[in-house]
This record gives structure tokens, C-alpha cells and sequence, in this order.
């Protein structure tokens, strides 16, 4: 199979496109990050001009944003009534939907790669992943999770076909996920990983479990359809039963 490789940096962090076997390649590529580059305008919490921000500050109606924020806003709603209010997009006192946005951005980059003819594909911002199909024909990607003490080494790898990987903690950015109901940031889990197929989804859930501290992995146990793998910050792994770990 014929490879095409490229990374950029884009909302902030380095985004990288794997293809394999894809037709026109290189236009691909460049689709997916404009894409990435317009979900940062939207929803960029960072931008002062970013419709998130001028929704937050009341010089937008939800009406007047982009469609695709009305879109994330209302499914985030969703999340926090599956979440049990820990993910809330108002945590932090103000419109924050990012604990959504990047892996929805990235599932939406790799839906359309799809649906271009590219099913055999990874994109990656940030340690968002979302792979399909494979990187070679008898062969399964390898996703290494990344060691929350030692950031040149992993501490697991998942394999699969179709991967939805996400992860969050406090090991990049400190305590930076915010428990809703206290409104302090919660600092117990160093690094939560969640594995599914919908990467949107498991990026929320990753969220919700650091929100939630200790009582996570009850609930991580308990979700339908994703994995997980947790380190908590005196050092205590956890891996639920089906992790798909090479």
C-alpha cells in the first residue's frame, strides 16, 4: 500500500494525516486541516473574534454562529445528561465546549476522508486518533498510549481496526478539567483513556471521568461499547476487561 504522511500545527497542538492507497493524496490532506484550521475559528476559546466567544459575550445569537456550533452545542447537552452533569460546557464559568470539539473535528475529518475513498487512514490532534480500515493489508494499527510520568515512553498499545482513541489528564496541562459541582479542577486520575469507535464520544467520556475523579472507574466500567484505561496519580493503572491492548 502506498503511504502519504504529513503533520501541521493547527488548534494549537500538532495534527497529523496518515494515508493509505488514497486517491489524490496530497488534496486530501490539505481538505482535512483547512477543516481543522475552521473548527478552530468557530469554537477557538482563545480567539476573541471565534463564534464561541462572541456567543459567550452575547454579540452572536446561536442563530447568527455557524451551523456546526448549534450542532456540537446541542449534542454536548446530551453529554451532560449522560454524564450526570460531569461534563458541562459552563465547568469553568464560561462557554468551553472543547472537551468535545477536537475529537468531533477529527472524526469528522476522518468521515470524510471516508466517504473521498480513503478508507485506510489516521488522523491524529493531538493525541485525539481516529484510524479505519488498516495501514497495511494484513496488518492492524498500533496505538501507543502515552506514559503520564515519562513522556518518551508508553504504557500501553491498542490495536485494532477501527480506533477511536482519546485521552485526557493532568500530565500536559496540570488540573485543568474542572469537577462541575465543586468547581475546583480535580487532579486524582493523572490519565484517562477511553477506546470506542466514535471518537467525539470518547472524547467526552475521557473528560467526564478526570471531572469525576475516583468514582470514574465504576462508571468507565459500565459504558457500552468503550474501553478504558485509567492512571491515577499515585501511580495505579486500571484496564477494563476488553481493551483492545497488543
Amino acid at each position: 500500500m502506498t503511504g502519504y504522511r504529513r503533520s501541521v500545527t493547527v488548534m494549537g497542538t500538532v495534527a497529523t494525516v496518515e494515508l493509505y492507497d488514497a486517491p489524490d493524496a496530497e488534496r486530501l490532506a490539505d481538505e482535512v486541516f483547512a477543516w481543522l484550521r475552521e473548527v478552530d475559528r468557530r469554537f477557538s476559546t482563545y480567539r476573541a473574534g471565534s463564534d464561541v466567544n462572541r456567543l459567550h459575550r452575547g454579540e452572536l445569537t446561536l442563530a447568527e454562529c455557524a451551523p456546526e456550533v448549534s450542532e456540537v452545542l446541542a449534542r454536548c447537552a446530551e453529554f451532560w445528561r449522560d454524564t450526570d452533569g460531569y461534563f458541562d460546557v459552563y465547568a469553568t464559568g464560561r462557554l468551553d465546549p472543547s472537551g468535545y470539539v477536537k475529537g468531533w473535528s477529527v472524526q469528522v475529518a476522518s468521515e470524510r476522508l471516508s466517504a473521498a475513498g480513503a478508507v485506510n487512514h489516521l488522523v491524529d490532534a493531538g493525541g485525539d486518533i481516529q484510524t479505519r480500515g488498516r495501514p497495511a493489508p494484513d496488518a492492524r494499527w498500533e496505538i501507543g498510549i502515552r506514559h503520564p510520568w515519562h513522556p518518551a515512553s508508553v504504557c500501553a498499545v491498542v490495536t485494532g481496526t477501527d480506533l477511536a482513541v482519546a485521552t485526557s489528564g493532568t500530565y500536559e496541562r496540570g488540573c485543568h478539567v474542572v469537577d462541575p459541582r465543586t468547581g475546583r479542577p480535580r487532579g486524582d486520575l493523572r490519565s484517562v483513556t477511553v477506546v470506542g469507535r466514535d471518537l467525539g464520544t470518547a472524547d467526552v467520556y475521557a473528560t467526564a471521568a478526570v471531572a469525576m475523579g475516583p468514582p470514574a472507574l465504576r462508571w468507565l466500567a459500565g459504558l457500552d461499547g468503550y474501553e478504558s484505561m485509567v492512571v491515577t496519580e499515585e501511580g495505579v493503572s486500571y484496564r477494563s476487561a476488553g481493551l483492545p491492548v497488543a
